[in-house]
């Protein structure tokens, strides 16, 4: 008895505090306390199972008539005249025998391109007695009434118009004719539904609305995440409810006549869990929703061009055949796109085709039944097994059947998604298991303290405290001193003309010199989260992306260089006062693969980076020279800190590497570059092409102006010298445009 008491003892607060994390995680599923970011998992681990079963074979039974590339530059711009829709209809169903169609297009205005209207005023007004005038508008009337030839093509056919609600955002104005309510509102307020409701409506003409067989809307409505996972088949608008493109097209094509309602109790009152469409059951969420099935990325459906079809130009004549046909756009003008789980730009109309497909196979993925209550059970009982046995398991033994429980669950809903077509939550239980995983294996181990003063040890005499504070709070991460490789930055810093700047000063001035001056530096450095690697004389080597990962290691590294430069600048006046000469520095940087650890030889070890990236950082430092600038950066550095400008000095081949690389200058954060500066990179830029491009002509006259310009940039007389050696001596054909130096 006293050993159980003891147990109970040892673990009271620890089982409080896991029970504490249960709770948490109950309050979110029950909804009555909403944690956005389980919310996005949930959308995660919903896309990912989503991929993985997509179908991905192209559904030939819906085919897409596209508002293309190829119609927009053939036909005119959209939106065509009336009479060219009507033609297009008339093509679809006389010519290709279509079954049903459906336009994700609305028509809300009327069309008077043709000009009918004024040969009407004129014939009311001066050509009222101008027979011949009036015979001839008599015989090219109707050919002339786009409407009027737009609505006969609509009559009598399987046609479907597509149109869209509006929120409150968009305006609450009223545009067109709704087609007839799906769901009287007698019948909405007799089963209190809950959907989404519209505040106004862009729909079509009258004539056009009454010519066809009905009308759907096509609102999608994204998750917080804009990503569209599921579409309203119902939306409502001042008490009635509408049906979609998608749920009007399937049910014409199926030859049923209304939706019908199937409903579940659900604490004493009736919810709908589907719509009945024929034989087919879609299940819909407490909004109306149904899940999109998508079957794949961008082209799960087949595509021709409109302009085709209005030119008879298909091909196989059997190809558009009894088919569904939906007449909407993938043109890029026309914006027709949305983001879905598998990819952020595609086309609109294939999610009413991806809805139309899941209707006719029945297999939309259904939301289950009491969900939220089984849920919750779900959690608990997860969260009583983890809690009662996490305390009394091992390390190895706790993660062994962390990892049992982890794969029960996945393979749970797994089989309820493939097997039962249902949807049920997987991202917030496994979450839970990791929180009380984590939670247990974390709880007792007062590690923190021990951590950071292992890490100290390793790690003090080369980066600051700070960092090292960071690092001891990744507990349950190892920083290991062995070499290992990795991307990161490295930087060179050099002091200009420092043996001669050495010889001017006694010993004590020179080492209280580069005290001052290298101080400052290497707190720059320590802020930015940059690594001392060593000082060597006058010089200092850094990096940046060890011993703690930094994925932005380049923009730090950068950031680092352009205060040490500004720093210096403010030093130049203390340094005068004291009777030193100034001091001016070149800096090099590098971003690329590098080996980094404790390395050296039995006597002596140190942390530090080696590898071509590293001297190539070194050869950029001693090149600033050779350009007249202070800071070198490299083409990898350059492409990871973007929000930067830069001006691309040059291509060359340093010592020790055949393979050439591109030089820049960073000049500062892009957002704060003054105009007169990006103009003149620009130029500098054209001139630079003209270079590369043998036009010596055009490349002399730019440079000659821009040296004229800024007489003191040493870059602009070195094109110069060069242009007019190679104008004596062309360099050939074959010639890269690469300069070689040949020193370090």
């Amino acid at each position: 008895m006293s050993k159980r008491f003891a147990v109970i003892k040892r673990h009271a607060l620890r089982w409080l505090l896991s029970l504490i994390i249960l709770l948490f995680f109950i309050l979110h599923a029950t909804g009555i306390v909403e944690w956005s970011f389980i919310n996005a998992l949930e959308h995660k681990a919903y896309d990912v199972r989503l991929e993985l079963t997509m179908p991905n074979p192209v559904d030939n039974r819906i085919v897409i008539v596209d508002i293309d590339e190829k119609s927009l530059s053939e036909i005119g711009r959209w939106p065509w005249n009336r009479s060219v829709i009507a033609r297009l209809i008339d093509q679809l169903f006389d010519t290709y025998q279509i079954d049903v169609l459906g336009m994700d297009a609305v028509f809300p205005e009327p069309d008077e391109s043709s000009g009918l209207k004024k040969l009407q005023a004129l014939a009311q007004g001066p050509l009222k007695d101008a027979p011949v005038f009036l015979e001839r508008l008599k015989s090219i009337e109707k050919t002339l009434d786009y409407d009027g030839l737009l609505a006969q093509s609509l009559q009598n056919r399987r046609i479907v118009l597509g149109y869209a609600f509006t929120s409150a955002q968009d305006g609450t104005s009223e545009a067109g004719q709704l087609p007839p309510p799906t769901i009287p509102m007698e019948k909405v307020s007799a089963y209190h539904f809950s959907y989404r409701e519209g505040k106004g409506f862009a729909a079509n003409l009258p004539k056009f609305q009454a010519s066809a067989m009905t009308g759907g809307h096509f609102n999608s409505v994204p998750d917080p995440d804009g990503i569209v996972r599921r579409v309203p088949l119902l939306f409502g608008y001042k008490g009635q409810l509408y049906e979609s493109l998608s749920l009007a097209m399937a049910r014409i094509a199926l030859g049923a006549d209304e939706v019908g309602l199937e409903f579940y109790l659900e604490n004493g009152q009736s919810s709908l869990e589907n719509l009945l469409v024929g034989n087919r059951a879609i299940p819909v969420d407490e909004e109306l929703q149904a899940l999109i099935p998508y079957r794949g990325k961008w082209g799960s459906y087949p595509y021709v061009s409109a302009t085709d079809v209005l030119q008879g130009r298909v091909e196989d004549p059997n190809f558009l055949k009894d088919k569904i046909v939906l007449f909407g756009t993938t043109a890029q003008g026309l914006r027709d796109t949305r983001a879905i789980p598998m990819q952020n730009v595609y086309p609109g109309v294939e999610i009413h085709a991806n809805i139309i497909s899941g209707i006719l196979d029945n297999n939309i993925m259904s939301y289950l039944p009491y969900e939220e209550a089984a849920e919750v059970l779900l959690l608990f009982l997860i969260g009583v097994v983890m809690i009662s046995l996490l305390p009394l398991f091992g390390p190895l033994t706790a993660t062994i059947a962390t990892l049992v429980l982890s794969c029960l669950v996945i393979w749970f809903n797994l089989f309820s998604w493939n097997e039962q077509n249902v949807v049920f939550p997987l991202a917030t239980t496994l979450l839970l298991i990791l929180t009380q995983f984590l939670f247990n294996m974390s709880y007792g181990y007062f590690i923190e303290s021990t951590h950071k003063r292992h890490l100290t040890g390793l790690f003090g005499q080369y980066v600051p405290p700070e960092l090292v504070d960071e690092m001891s709070k990744n507990l349950g991460k190892e920083f290991s001193m062995e070499g290992e490789s990795r991307k990161m930055t490295v930087l060179f810093s050099d002091v200009r003309g420092f043996t001669t700047l050495s010889e001017g000063l006694e010993p004590k001035e020179l080492s209280e010199l580069m005290t001052e001056y290298l101080t400052p530096m290497t707190h720059i450095i320590h802020e930015h989260r940059g690594t001392i690697d060593k000082y060597m004389g006058d010089a200092i080597m850094a990096f940046w992306g060890a011993p703690l990962h930094d994925s932005q290691h380049a923009r730090h590294a950068l950031e680092a260089a352009m205060e040490m430069l500004k720093r210096l600048e403010a030093l130049r006046p203390q340094f005068k006062a004291k009777g030193w000469p100034e001091i001016r520095a070149g800096i090099g940087l590098n971003t690329g693969i590098m080996s980094v650890g404790n390395m050296g030889s039995q006597f002596r070890m140190a942390y530090t980076v080696l590898g071509d990236a590293v001297n190539l950082g070194s050869r950029l430092e001693g090149t600033t020279k050779a350009y007249g600038v202070q800071i070198i950066v490299s083409e990898s550095t350059k492409n990871a800190v973007p929000e930067y400008l830069y001006r691309e000095l040059d291509r060359v081949r340093v010592k020790g590497k055949d393979k050439p690389v591109v030089i820049y200058e960073p000049i500062g954060l892009r957002e704060e570059a003054d105009d007169r500066l990006v103009a003149e990179i620009a130029e500098y830029e054209q001139a630079l092409e003209h270079y590369r491009q043998q036009r010596w002509e055009a490349a002399k006259e730019q440079f000659a102006k821009h040296c004229g310009k800024y007489p003191n940039c040493m870059l602009y007389r070195i094109y110069m010298e060069r242009i007019e050696h190679f104008m004596e001596n062309p360099p050939g054909e074959n010639w890269d445009g690469v300069y070689v130096f040949t020193t370090k």
